[in-house]
């Protein structure tokens, strides 16, 4: 993959069906794609994130997209090593940090 990354557009507000489980991980499908420079089709939901082909760049991308989109601050998000473990783990601790 490049050494630079494409400029990410601007970041689009969520809509309320995308605080459920099924909307985060699609959204998270969207932006990981977008990231990674590939169609969503392309990215499962249970295969880890190195294995899709996130390197670090791409971790710190995807940081910024959960807190942009999500509007997460990450310090007080309580997220663990293992909520990154692939987009269906990371989206279901997301939608239960959104619904309360």
């Amino acid at each position: 993959m490049d050494s630079f990354r494409r400029i990410r557009y601007k970041f689009r507000p969520m809509s309320n069906d995308e605080t459920s489980l099924a909307g985060v991980e699609q959204r998270l499908i969207r932006e990981l794609a977008a990231i990674l420079c590939k169609e969503p089709a392309a990215i499962r939901p249970d295969v880890s994130l190195p294995s899709l082909g996130v390197d670090s760049m791409g971790f710190v991308e995807l940081l910024v997209v959960i807190e942009k989109v999500f509007n997460l601050r990450l310090i007080e998000s309580g997220l663990t090593r293992e909520d990154f473990e692939t987009i269906h783990a990371l989206a279901s601790r997301i939608s239960k940090g959104l619904q309360g």
